[in-house]
């Protein structure tokens, strides 16, 4: 079984390779990107972590409201589950996630706290959302990001319990609006 995802997942990763580097428009990339992470999500769901290896730290993170937020720090939001998630307008990889986490977003924005942190400027992502039809909260850091969940790499996703304990961390694009995602926020929103 081991084998034969090795290589399942070698061959998604040079199809997207190729798919990189081919001279497609960026709307077409995203989508080709997206349909790849689709199938890579089916294949190797992202990996969560047993209530007794989750990490602890402290989440002193200070981020400024961008767009449909407002400034917070991240300790504040103790006692939540907490959905953070890392990514730029011009990345193919974010752009091609967001339409799962839009829908994950929709169904779940009363339960859990979304964090979308990105560098970009707030006229580049709000005409980035107007173009998409997106309303995800979405901040800018005012200080640097625990070391737990610091990340030079984008798509970057974390999920937080309520404890503030790394529930789930997935680094690259993925379909966050699968069931394995639901059952997990679902889950943590009982603990």
């Amino acid at each position: 079984m081991e084998f034969v995802k090795k290589n399942i997942w070698n061959i998604l990763f040079f199809g997207f390779f190729i798919f990189l580097f081919t001279p497609f428009g960026l709307g077409t990339r995203a989508k080709l990107t997206q349909g790849v992470t689709y199938i890579k999500t089916l294949i190797i769901p992202p990996k969560t972590e047993t209530i007794e290896n989750r990490k602890e730290f402290n989440a002193d993170f200070q981020l400024k409201g961008l767009l449909n937020a407002t400034d917070v720090n991240l300790n504040e939001l103790n006692d939540k589950v907490v959905f953070i998630n890392y990514w730029a307008t011009w990345c193919p990889p974010c752009r091609a996630e967001m339409p799962s986490i839009q829908s994950l977003y929709d169904d779940y924005k009363d339960k859990i706290e979304f964090v979308f942190i990105t560098t970009d400027n707030k006229s580049k992502v709000e005409k980035f959302y107007q173009n998409n039809n997106y309303n995800l909260p979405t901040y800018n850091m005012l200080s640097n990001a625990p070391v737990e969940i610091d990340t030079r790499s984008i798509p970057a996703t974390f999920i937080l319990d309520k404890q503030t304990k790394i529930a789930l961390s997935e680094f690259g694009p993925a379909n966050w609006n699968s069931s394995k995602v639901r059952e997990l926020l679902d889950a943590l929103l009982i603990e």
